[in-house]
């Protein structure tokens, strides 16, 4: 301590303090040959005192050999036995758990290289936890206790960003979508909001435009994956289409997409029961291709690869489901009111869809095929009212049911940001259009 003050000292101060501590000690000298003045004792008693440390941790000795991280990228032809030596683990029964145990095992399946893996170890290489992302949405975490290992898969904390993007289609949604860089799970989901008024199939047209607010996910500033379409507007053979997704915070039930005053874009019924695909023959009168004579077409045939799913249109009940003729394997469906619908040549049958079932709107009813009189893979669609077939892709599909008040003023709320977006966008255009 005497040291450590000192060396903080000028040359000059430590002259100072020398000089005092020699005058003092010549002092003390003085007075104890002079003897003691006043009392002959002077009463005293020790003092103990504990310090407070703010702050302070106590690590124990075990816990100080932890703390070793390490993160490595995973590389083409890496196994589990390489990239835990790149890990710095150094540990077999580690090594033996994450081999053989089945929830571990979902690691060796599952290295993908560019991927990154992260490790903690002891300093000699003993295995502590291993975290990895096994899938766009779950996290492997693998940890080592005083009881032993253990192996569980967690959801990844995403964050959210919003991202905006337009465009104007030349030839196809797609190939527009593509050109600004938009993924192909939010023009999905585009054709998908607006599949009720939108006929993806026959209905697009060059010049047709699209703006669109959507979410992408994030983790630990590393791209994951698509989100949700925030709000969207599509102006297609001059007629603009708008819709915002809304989840009520007080009810579940609440949820979807509705247009700016808050009806719902949900419909009773869905436009097509194929996502994406060519239509090849419209309802009526046509020349048959099997029997080359001049016959009513009942239905319209949409073509698409065999196995493409058959969605379908509406909530209901499975009237028939089985070979029928020239329909091959078929479908029927029976809706609200005098509603059905059938499906045809279909290659095979969605789960669990027999004779009672019920079935929900989108639910897979069977599979694009070439069963029956078909000579080609396709499906066959009728939309039937009261048993006669109609026009599917003319006739006016009910609505489902708007917001109800009590929910409309937070819908205007939350929706607001969102198409403040939209409006921003389509200011922009015109102003580069003017330019």
């Amino acid at each position: 301590m005497k040291i450590e003050i000192l060396s903080r000292l000028s040359p000059a101060r430590i002259r100072q303090v020398r000089f005092g501590a020699l005058a003092l000690a010549l002092s003390g000298a003085a007075f104890g040959t002079l003897g003691v003045v006043g009392p002959e004792s002077v009463p005293s008693a020790p003092v103990s005192q504990a310090l407070s440390l703010a702050g302070s941790a106590v690590i124990s000795i075990g816990e100080e050999d932890r703390g070793v991280f390490r993160e490595e990228r995973i590389q083409r032809g890496d196994t589990l036995a390489s990239i835990l030596e790149r890990l710095g683990v150094d540990d077999q029964a580690a090594f033996q758990y994450l081999r053989s145990n089945p929830a571990a095992r979902v690691l060796s399946n599952n290295l993908r290289p560019g991927k990154t893996i992260r490790a903690e170890t002891g300093s000699d290489g003993e295995f502590v936890s291993l975290s990895y992302a096994v899938s766009p949405t779950e996290i492997l975490k693998v940890a080592k206790d005083d009881n032993g290992f253990t192996a569980a898969k967690t959801e990844i904390p995403l964050d959210k960003r919003v991202h905006m993007k337009a465009a104007e289609i030349r030839h196809s949604l797609f190939a527009s979508a593509d050109a600004i860089g938009l993924p192909d799970s939010v023009t999905m989901q585009v054709a998908e909001i607006f599949s009720g008024d939108i006929d993806f199939h026959k209905d697009i047209r060059r010049g047709d435009r699209f703006r669109v607010v959507y979410e992408m996910l994030y983790h630990e500033g590393e791209f994951i994956r698509a989100g949700r379409v925030l709000a969207v507007e599509f102006v297609n053979n001059g007629k603009t289409f708008a819709a915002v997704w809304y989840e009520s915070p007080d009810s579940k039930d609440v949820s979807g997409y509705f247009t700016p005053d808050g009806k719902n874009l949900r419909k009773a019924f869905l436009r097509s029961p194929l996502e994406f695909s060519r239509v090849t023959s419209g309802f009526g009168g046509r020349m048959h291709p099997i029997f080359q004579t001049w016959k009513q077409h009942t239905g319209v045939d949409y073509a698409a690869p065999a196995g493409t799913r058959i969605r379908a249109v509406a909530d209901g009940v499975v009237e028939f489901s089985g070979k029928q003729g020239g329909y091959g394997n078929a479908v029927v469906i029976r809706h609200q009111g005098q509603y059905s619908t059938l499906y045809a040549h279909m290659s095979g049958f969605g789960p669990g869809v027999t004779k009672g079932a019920r079935i929900s709107q989108g639910d897979t009813v069977g599979f694009v095929g070439q069963t029956g009189w078909a000579t080609g893979p396709h499906l066959h669609y009728e939309f039937r009212v009261a048993s006669v077939a109609v026009n599917p892709l003319t006739i006016a599909l009910p609505a489902a049911l708007p917001l109800e008040e009590r929910h409309l003023a937070d819908f205007r709320l939350r929706a607001q940001p969102s198409m403040t977006r939209i409006t921003m966008m389509r200011t922009t255009a015109q102003f580069a259009a003017l330019d």
